[in-house]
């Protein structure tokens, strides 16, 4: 089986677009304390009511362990909820960041962010995987897209995700998925590269977006902020192919490391419960 997922993550290696384009081991059994009590009382001339009195004392010997016996029973129970058998390792299938970075939002929730290129053909594979993810996460966890700036038409794209992202939340853009759909149809099947602010505009005019509320949201402070934190939380990240995926600025990771997209999901479900155990 470990052969196995080795030539599935190599299968991946190449799934990403670049910069450049306890279980706990059985306790021992402890000795029964009524019978190393019953051995221990041997009176050879003892009488009737003597025996008796010491019969009591045997019962109740056995009804009541010693504290130490209670502890080692307790700790027995207790041990298959403090240790876990993980099926992700560190240094394999994901990296652990040192320092825990920063995230987009506060601390309240679990952080899931992916970066993104609307360029990447790999984060056009994964949208149907990451999206199903999203629609059925915990209630606990924050997905983020964070778009990559790598360079001016990968930063133009990003500031089109971050203006779509602005016009979403104030319900100009009705239904954000087909949106999406469309900006990643536009670059992959009819071959439009969106080059220009004024190509991409016209792109949000078909979904009902006036000029005046697309520039002013293009350029608006707060798309241009998204851009810096974007910028920077690359860079914290050592973020160099897209897609990533970063759970709570602290473990990053992608389908190649994971070994394809559905054991992806699977890995970001591990960390979000590795990260709750905090």
């Amino acid at each position: 089986m470990k052969h196995l997922i080795s030539i599935t993550a190599l299968l991946f290696i190449l799934s990403a677009c670049g910069k450049e384009e306890a279980a706990v081991a059985p306790a021992e059994e402890a000795q029964d304390v009524v019978e190393e009590t019953v051995e221990s009382v041997e009176a050879p001339a003892a009488t009737d009511e003597t025996a008796s009195e010491t019969l009591e004392v045997v019962e109740e010997s056995a009804a009541e362990p010693e504290p130490e016996d209670e502890a080692i029973v307790l700790a027995v129970a207790e041990a298959p909820e403090a240790a876990r058998e993980w099926k992700f390792k560190e240094g394999e299938h994901y990296v652990r960041m040192v320092p825990t970075q920063p995230t987009v939002g506060g601390a309240d929730k679990i952080e899931v962010a992916e970066f993104f290129m609307y360029s990447c053909s790999h984060c056009y594979d994964m949208e149907p995987y990451i999206n199903g993810w999203a629609e059925n996460k915990s209630s606990d966890v924050r997905f983020v897209r964070v778009p990559a700036t790598w360079n001016n038409l990968v930063r133009l794209h990003g500031q089109l995700y971050y203006t779509e992202e602005v016009l979403v939340r104030n319900g100009v853009i009705k239904n954000p998925a087909e949106f999406r759909e469309a900006i990643f149809q536009e670059y992959h099947r009819r071959g439009n590269r969106m080059t220009s602010e004024a190509a991409i505009q016209k792109i949000f005019a078909r979904y009902g977006v006036s000029e005046e509320a697309f520039t002013s949201t293009w350029n608006s402070f707060e798309v241009n902020q998204k851009l810096r934190v974007a910028a920077d939380l690359a860079r914290r990240y050592s973020i160099s192919s897209v897609p990533t995926i970063v759970v709570n600025g602290k473990y990053r990771t992608g389908a190649a490391e994971a070994g394809g997209y559905p054991a992806l999901m699977e890995l970001i479900d591990e960390l979000v419960v590795r990260e709750g155990l905090r």
